[in-house]
């Protein structure tokens, strides 16, 4: 079942809490020790950044797979950090990370420790609005980058994951997948939440390990056998054929789906039932143009039910992991308490190469 972490961070008694999570997480991700340090290090820093300039926030950690698939291998995953906090922003943040800076009388050198130890980090702030800094842990520095990853045709995908009422297990989950030339993005909501709706969604990830290599309707159809005997489950699919340039869509029940073309969202529509239940007869795809500038959002219902993708969001250059977090803080605050577990899921393509 998917194992998530939410630690509130609003006392400095949590800050040891975000540690012993990254731990858990780095032990489930199978880090060795050096590693499992370096993702100890990373939370702290992270908690205590925001005690220091937010007034408190919260850590979510989870492990995820890699940012990017490389074709024919077995990708191992990696331990997710990010902060997130409705803050007062940072106004310079080229200067925060560098070690010495510090808005709080604070040695300052916590932002600047993750962008050096962390296998990825990144750090998105808009004043007035809040910041979401986030950090991978992997079992190694070396990450896939240009053209061994795809190049400029290849794909990027991240996701975060909140647990419903700070549970230890969400009943959403996502995942992606390659096989060849195909890439494969997941998002399941188990019906309800708690264990049972953990072990459906948990259920929806492995069956799509099987499917990689079919169109989203033939993966629907396999992972509706796979989750007979669940809870079920609501289920999008999309798949990016990286050498055709195509995106093919399909879904059951109530995952939302928006893509960004031309710098406009729309909704990709699924179809009513549920995964493992109650599944369409006929499921009809969609499909569209893959190019540079899209971005592809799927998300389950513990988004508001109005909720829209804001302009800021279609950043095709943007880390995708870094927008699905922006998407869960813009749509919630302790005012206005998310009442489900919540999960979003973003597709984009890979930065070209810099020269």
């Amino acid at each position: 079942m998917p194992r998530v972490w939410e630690v509130p961070v609003h006392d400095s008694t949590r800050v040891r809490d975000a540690r012993v999570a990254a731990e858990q997480a780095a032990a489930l991700a199978e880090l060795d020790g050096r590693r499992t340090a370096t993702a100890a290090l990373v939370a702290t820093e992270l908690a205590t950044n925001l005690l220091k300039h937010a007034g408190g926030g919260r850590v979510l950690i989870d492990v995820v797979p890699p940012p990017v698939l490389s074709a024919g291998a077995d990708p191992a995953p990696v331990v997710q950090i990010a902060a997130v906090d409705h803050g007062p922003g940072i106004a310079d943040v080229s200067a925060a990370l560098g070690d010495g800076f510090s808005t709080a009388d604070s040695l300052g050198a916590g932002l600047g420790t993750c962008l050096r130890v962390a296998d990825d980090f990144t750090l998105h702030s808009v004043p007035g609005r809040g910041t979401v800094a986030l950090a991978r842990v992997g079992a190694a520095a070396a990450r896939p980058r240009g053209r061994e990853a795809g190049g400029a045709a290849g794909v990027r995908a991240g996701g975060v994951n909140v647990p419903f009422g700070g549970a230890e297990y969400s009943g959403d989950a996502w995942a992606w997948v390659r096989a060849g030339d195909r890439v494969t993005l997941m998002l399941a909501d188990g019906l309800g939440h708690g264990p049972e709706a953990s072990r459906a969604s948990a259920a929806a990830v492995a069956a799509l390990r099987e499917a990689a290599h079919v169109p989203p309707a033939e993966a629907l159809r396999r992972l509706h056998g796979a989750l007979t005997g669940t809870r079920g489950a609501a289920v999008a699919v999309a798949q990016v054929d990286l050498r055709a340039g195509r995106l093919r869509f399909a879904g059951i029940g109530n995952v939302g789906a928006r893509l960004c073309e031309d710098g406009t969202w729309r909704a990709l529509v699924s179809r009513p039932g549920i995964v493992g239940a109650h599944r369409p007869t006929t499921l009809r795809e969609e499909e569209t143009a893959w190019t540079a500038d899209r971005v592809l959002i799927l998300h389950s219902d513990g988004l508001p039910s109005r909720w829209s993708p804001s302009p800021e969001a279609c950043r095709p250059e943007a880390d995708p992991a870094v927008t699905a977090a922006v998407t869960v803080r813009d749509a919630s605050s302790s005012a206005r308490p998310v009442r489900d577990d919540t999960a979003v899921a973003v597709l984009t393509p890979t930065p070209p190469e810099r020269s």
